[in-house]
């Protein structure tokens, strides 16, 4: 009997009993539908997990900051420990095992100027490999810094967008593009006082000079916010602006040399992320990364997926001992067929195969519609959701519900949920199969079904 036949054998004998195989195929559609939508929901949920922290930082970067903060053992807030960032612990966690690069970092503050409007920002001197090897952004314009090309800033671009003017009776704002306006950098005057006696330290910024470049916009809000410099350069421009100085601030302001604001690590591999905290702890320093947080959020969300497949399983057990049942009422009601079958000579082996075929096909149909009304449950999750899925995750301070995919069916869950339903079809009606082909055939000609 070949495939064709069993083609056409199939489907007439699950169309004689119309009602009874569009139950059964309901049936494997609810269960199609459950596991589908059950799991989607999983792996919506894990995804968003892991998008909220992608747009924070770099999931594979660890950051070692010169205050750490203590908890006691019931999590709560206990205090801060000053931690001795120096050359010294940089050569320590170079030899710690999967570190890939080290940028030892120190933050001040700056300003720039164009004309009455100005701005404050952030500047972090960063060990020029960073750029490199810490997920920065791309450029509008301009290089990142390099060993013989180092004497640039590189500014953020929300900062172009916040100089600002105000007398105290009115206030402008003003964006800035400094490939077109000449831009003067310097530090503010509050930190230190000036020696009146010298010149005011200042970096003119000029497209000609070829000393600063400009990041494109980020969903890194620290990208977005901060300006970057090499840290040999910081340390060069420092020196000069610590001489304008009076002798008492001088001092003080060359002890920003002396130590680092922080150091951040990236770890060769995300799956080592821990293990290298870990290493670092044992140093005695304390540490922070995204990934120490999301650690206990994948599982979690694992955990959820578990939930949902199993709940997902279980209707999908309960139609296939539905298409079990369906397939045993079958071959009660064709006995005599089967007989006929085997007096004509027709080898179990093909008898076997019908009553399989016809399992399969109830689980195929089945599967293929409940794949496509499970697209239609997974619009619906995501579109009116969020309110249900928004209380579920407020465990989270950092998950963001705003826009979020609660139910995400990647390419190969429908083609997986299409042979699952098969081979529920197929191990469901075995059983039955195998009853029918030990039926006698002398019996089965006497029987009047």
């Amino acid at each position: 009997m070949n495939l064709w036949d069993l083609l056409k054998m199939g489907l007439r004998n699950l169309s004689r009993r119309k009602a009874r195989t569009a139950l059964t195929v309901v049936g494997v559609v609810i269960g199609t539908v459950s596991i589908v939508s059950m799991v989607s929901i999983g792996i919506g949920i894990n995804e968003t997990f892991e998008k909220t922290y992608m747009e924070n930082g770099a999931m594979t970067v660890i950051q070692i900051q010169q205050y750490s903060s203590n908890f006691d053992e019931n999590g709560n807030w206990a205090g801060e420990t000053k931690q001795t960032l120096d050359d010294t612990l940089i050569e320590q966690l170079r030899g710690i095992e999967h570190v890939k690069a080290i940028a030892p970092i120190i933050d001040q503050n700056g300003q720039f100027k164009i004309g009455k409007y100005t701005t404050y920002v952030q500047l972090r001197a960063i060990g020029r490999e960073a750029f490199g090897e810490f997920g920065f952004p791309g450029l509008t314009y301009g290089t990142y810094p390099t060993e013989t090309d180092n004497k640039k800033i590189v500014i953020a671009n929300g900062t172009l967008q916040n100089f600002y003017y105000s007398n105290g009776r009115k206030y402008e704002d003003k964006t800035v593009d400094p490939t077109q306006e000449k831009i003067t950098f310097t530090f503010p005057e509050w930190n230190y006082q000036k020696n009146p006696r010298k010149k005011d330290f200042k970096i003119e910024m000029n497209p000609g000079l070829g000393n600063f470049a400009v990041m494109e916009e980020s969903d890194n809000w620290e990208y977005n916010s901060t300006c970057y410099v090499d840290m040999d350069f910081f340390k060069e421009i420092w020196k000069q602006y610590a001489s304008t100085l009076t002798v008492a601030d001088r001092k003080r302001a060359m002890q920003v040399l002396e130590s680092y604001s922080s150091i951040y690590v990236n770890v060769d591999n995300i799956d080592n992320v821990v293990e290298v905290q870990e290493a670092i702890k044992e140093l005695g320093y304390g540490t922070y990364s995204d990934m120490q947080y999301l650690e206990p959020l994948q599982q979690t969300s694992n955990m959820i997926q578990v939930v949902l497949g199993a709940i997902g399983a279980l209707a999908m057990l309960v139609s296939a001992i539905n298409i079990a049942n369906t397939m045993v009422m079958s071959i009660y009601e064709r006995t005599r067929e089967i007989g006929i079958m085997k007096v004509l000579g027709c080898k179990v082996y093909d008898i076997r195969r019908l009553f399989l075929y016809e399992a399969a096909l109830i689980g195929l149909m089945g599967g293929i519609i409940g794949i496509v009304l499970s697209y239609l449950v997974s619009f619906f999750i995501n579109k009116y959701g969020q309110p249900i899925f928004a209380a579920i995750m407020q465990t989270s301070a950092v998950y963001d519900v705003e826009g979020a995919k609660f139910s995400v069916i990647p390419f190969w869950l429908p083609f997986a949920a299409a042979i699952f339903g098969m081979f529920v079809g197929v191990v469901s009606g075995y059983i039955p199969a195998r009853r029918a082909t030990k039926i006698s055939a002398i019996e089965a000609m006497k029987s009047n079904q």
